[in-house]
């Protein structure tokens, strides 16, 4: 029998971000998250960011002040119509992306879409379907599959280093309603919890278990109908189980596990960022610790990852398949329908 003495974790193959081949990016929305992913870029790569759009001219043109991009436009027709942006990250809100997805495509520039990918899974085909006639590059923005303990995650699978996996919980709440963005509360802009914050633990126990052949889920909604909170199980074709939680009325722990027969991976707070890493044996023994060299970055890896990949002419990313994308939007899609959520003009 394996036990779990001498277990160590693998070291990272994650490539140096500085290292990617430079493109020049367009930003669409200029937001909260577009900011945290322009400083990103600008602190850790070599990438630049050359324009950026808004449907108002007056906040491209402080974005661009701020952190010192050559064009602003007022339209995002005009972005994705300039000869000089390469790829174009989508940071609009989620009832936003395929449109703005399919609006660079369709003028021949490959895309990086902020999670959720879309509001549901016909769209995220819609948006694949539209890159893969035009051999365009497209990927989900889900971060955490690109950070360097997640590929340490991936490497311990792989091996088998945790014996057969039988449970994986994540969960993720902050308290953002109904003092915090309005967006999140608006079903015309596919407010709610489960794809600002739910597709974090769900996107992690997809990666750890593979296709989801179970979702069963129950939650609470607010007053406008949108999901407030919700508790998914889930469960993988060898009956694995995910224990997957998400909460905009309430903070949460925001850690991950993965328990197999030999050993189990703890991912310290917040486990979808750079943070601590263990490796720990069934008497409770911790074996094995990795501490992250940076905790302020992380989105500058998924940008490191599509500059990578488009530069070597790939249309998605084997870290964030196209499949894997439109499968997570399916279970989210699942989950919702058992909630009783839908959006206006789905």
């Amino acid at each position: 029998m394996t036990t779990a003495a001498g277990l160590r974790l693998p070291t990272t193959r994650t490539p140096d971000p500085m290292e990617a081949p430079v493109l020049r990016w367009g930003v669409i929305a200029p937001g909260g998250i577009a900011r945290s992913f322009v400083a990103a870029l600008q602190a850790r790569t070599r990438q630049q960011v050359v324009a950026v759009a808004s449907r108002s001219t007056d906040r491209a043109e402080s974005f661009a002040r701020d952190f010192g991009v050559p064009a602003a436009y007022g339209s995002y027709e005009e972005l994705v119509a300039d000869p000089e942006v390469d790829v174009v990250y989508v940071a609009s809100p989620h009832s936003e992306h395929a449109a703005h997805a399919l609006l660079a495509l369709g003028a021949g520039k490959p895309v990086l879409v902020e999670k959720a990918f879309t509001r549901n899974a016909a769209e995220a085909r819609a948006v694949f379907e539209a890159a893969g006639g035009r051999g365009l590059f497209a990927m989900e923005a889900m971060w955490t599959r690109f950070l360097p303990h997640l590929d340490v995650v991936r490497q311990c699978l792989e091996k088998g280093l945790l014996g057969e996996v039988h449970m994986v919980a994540a969960d993720h709440g902050q308290l953002l309603h109904p003092d915090g963005p309005q967006r999140l509360s608006d079903p015309a802009l596919a407010g709610g919890a489960l794809l600002d914050l739910g597709v974090y633990p769900l996107s992690f126990a997809s990666m750890v278990l593979g296709t989801l052949t179970d979702v069963t889920a129950t939650g609470s909604l607010t007053g406008l109908g949108v999901d407030a909170q919700e508790s998914v199980v889930v469960r993988n074709e060898h009956g694995a189980i995910g224990l997957v939680g998400s909460s905009m009325v309430a903070s949460t722990p925001t850690t991950a596990s993965i328990a197999g027969t030999i050993a189990r991976l703890e991912l310290a707070t917040p486990f979808f960022a750079q943070s601590t890493l263990r490796l720990v044996g069934p008497d409770d023994e911790v074996l094995d610790v990795l501490e992250p060299s940076d905790r302020e970055h992380g989105l500058h890896f998924e940008a490191a990852e599509a500059a990578r990949c488009i530069a070597a002419g790939a249309t998605e990313s084997p870290l964030m398949p196209w499949s894997e994308t439109v499968a997570v939007m399916a279970a989210m899609d699942s989950v919702r329908r058992q909630l009783g959520v839908t959006f206006p003009g789905e």
